[in-house]
């Protein structure tokens, strides 16, 4: 069957007030939302502002003209909404890291904080395979990138944030000498 019909199907059966239709685009997007807006909010705000994304997308079903965009456009809501979320939040006192070896939340925090510094397409991209742990076809499919955009936005960005962390590539020609 073809994923494009199917979708619009739920889409339209969501849209006519069908809980398990919605809770079905819930699970089906919900991974690649969560990546869209990890890439803009921190950790721990994510999971909120999911769920704000979600709530204002079965709010604004009707409005939606063509059911089979509906995975870019929840994406656009969710990128919205995570902006939104950035520029509302208030200024707060960081508390001073405590001495001692470094946690596996802050080596999370670590990578995060350098996916954030590639270019948008790349930081998407790698949350999406590194933290939510898509595949590349999942990831075009949910995106609506092709395939090979896919492969060639992870190539790319891994090579950048490699970089960024200070990384080397096995098999490189660097000599130690």
């Amino acid at each position: 069957m073809d994923s494009g019909v199917e979708l619009a199907t739920v889409v339209l059966a969501a849209r006519r007030g069908d809980r398990a239709a919605f809770a079905e685009l819930y699970r089906r997007f919900s991974r690649a939302v969560h990546g869209v807006v990890l890439a803009r909010v921190s950790y721990g705000e994510a999971a909120d502002v999911l769920q704000d994304v979600f709530a204002s997308a079965l709010e604004r079903l009707p409005q939606l003209a063509e059911p089979a965009a509906f995975p870019g456009w929840i994406l656009a809501i969710a990128r919205n909404r995570a902006i939104d979320h950035v520029r509302g939040r208030r200024p707060t006192d960081e508390l001073p890291e405590l001495p001692g070896p470094p946690s596996r939340a802050a080596e999370v925090a670590q990578v995060l904080t350098a996916l954030r510094a590639l270019p948008e397409t790349y930081q998407e991209t790698l949350i999406l395979r590194l933290v939510e742990g898509m595949t590349g076809p999942e990831i075009a499919e949910q995106t609506g990138l092709s395939p090979g955009s896919v492969r060639v936005n992870l190539h790319r960005g891994m090579k950048l944030l490699r970089d960024r962390l200070g990384i080397r590539e096995e098999g490189s020609d660097e000599q130690v000498g």
